[in-house]
């Protein structure tokens, strides 16, 4: 397992929005090609639901652009590229729709009149893309939930090892002292060895120079 303060979670929530929005490119490119292939109430359905999932992939596109604000400097200008890519696909893809909306002919069909739209139609269509859309959300916000339960997973884990640390920088602490006070109680003992050798010399010095002044009174009193 790598080490949690390695972790970046603002890479992981990029790299969620980025997952996500592969899928949403995916559907509206999907999306683009059967507007291409229907006319009239048809087409209008498929503009209506191609562009509530561009406005998806543009939502997506601003959150990855304020987590990328989270990453680090250092790893930022490969996220900058992947950006911009994306960035410049999300354009080219509102200006394939934007072309396809306004190709009237085939949107309205050639039997187009004046005559009221099959509002019902309309409803359901708007319906069923507002639930689609509120799946892809809900997916995004599980994701998101479960970005924040690891972090506060990693966030546990280096708590932990603070905490183990701390304890170890404590007992060291603890064997450091003990440590000092057994090298004290040392430097008392030899003092005092030094102390009692000072006085044996002393001592030793005293008793030669007593027995020397005693040979020398006993010699000097025989020859006198």
């Amino acid at each position: 397992m790598s080490n949690p303060l390695d972790t970046d979670a603002g890479s992981e929530m990029f790299a969620s929005y980025e997952s996500e929005l592969k899928l949403v490119q995916a559907d509206l490119n999907q999306k683009l090609d059967q507007i291409a292939e229907v006319s009239g109430e048809q087409r209008k359905a498929a503009i209506r639901s191609a562009e509530q999932v561009l406005d998806e992939a543009t939502e997506l596109l601003d959150q990855m652009r304020m987590e990328k604000q989270n990453i680090p400097s250092e790893a930022r200008s490969k996220i900058n590229i992947r950006f911009r890519n994306y960035s410049t696909d999300i354009d080219e893809v509102k200006r394939k729709l934007k072309s396809l909306t306004d190709d009237r002919k085939a949107l309205f069909g050639d039997r187009y009149t004046d005559e009221p739209q099959d509002e019902h139609l309309e409803q359901r269509q708007q319906l069923l893309s507002g639930t689609e859309r509120l799946e892809r959300s809900s997916a995004r916000l599980q994701q998101s939930q479960r970005t924040a339960l690891e972090t506060e997973d990693i966030g546990r884990n280096v708590l932990a090892d603070l905490y183990v640390q701390r304890e170890t920088i404590q007992n060291t602490r603890d064997n450091l002292h003990q440590s000092e006070g057994y090298v004290d109680t040392s430097i008392k003992t030899l003092r005092g060895m030094a102390r009692r050798m000072a006085t044996n010399r002393i001592i030793t010095i005293a008793i030669i120079t007593v027995l020397v002044l005693l040979i020398v009174a006993v010699i000097y009193s025989k020859f006198h």
